[in-house]
């Protein structure tokens, strides 16, 4: 089975991720925000279909740059707690290549993939792709795991952070 077939295998189940409420990404309270939703597709693969609206242009029909960088980001980091919602990490570092300018009121998918673990280290890649499969943007990065040292995962809940309905 090659890659493609086997994502389209792996894509029939999905397990959604949690939101939060202020998150620029997926805050589902944010008014600013994008309010994307991130569906576990397969051991450290996520997945996200979106509509990017005018609101978030550059160029006259086209995403801002920093938007789809945002995009690429998440899609890092929700690759790294697939399995583990409350695992955070944050981005050390991050590199994008902008392949294609990536048009507004376009379905797009994007797909984060967890590449490997070293110590409290994960290393990621996301990809951006048109409806016809053709990638737009890609990103490679390194996260940090922050677990640690941030939120009681007793509280977490109670500030947002939980699956929210469809």
């Amino acid at each position: 089975m090659d890659n493609q077939d086997q994502d389209k295998t792996i894509e029939t189940v999905k397990i959604k991720q949690p939101n939060s409420r202020q998150c620029f990404v997926c805050g589902i309270d944010n008014p600013c925000g994008l309010k994307m939703s991130f569906y576990e597709v397969g051991p450290g693969h996520v997945v996200a279909e979106y509509t990017v609206s005018e609101r978030y242009q550059s160029y006259p029909g086209v995403v801002h740059g920093g938007i789809v960088a945002a995009m690429l980001d998440e899609a890092l980091g929700r690759a790294a707690i697939v399995g583990d919602h409350n695992h955070f990490m944050v981005t050390a570092k991050m590199e994008v290549r902008y392949r294609k300018p990536v048009p507004i009121g376009q379905p797009l998918q994007l797909h984060g993939r967890l590449e490997r673990q070293r110590g409290r280290l994960m290393f990621a890649r996301a990809e951006l792709r048109l409806p016809d499969g053709t990638l737009v943007a890609e990103a490679e990065g390194m996260l940090a795991d922050i677990t640690d040292q941030i939120i009681d995962p007793d509280q977490l809940e109670a500030l947002g952070w939980k699956v929210y309905p469809d």
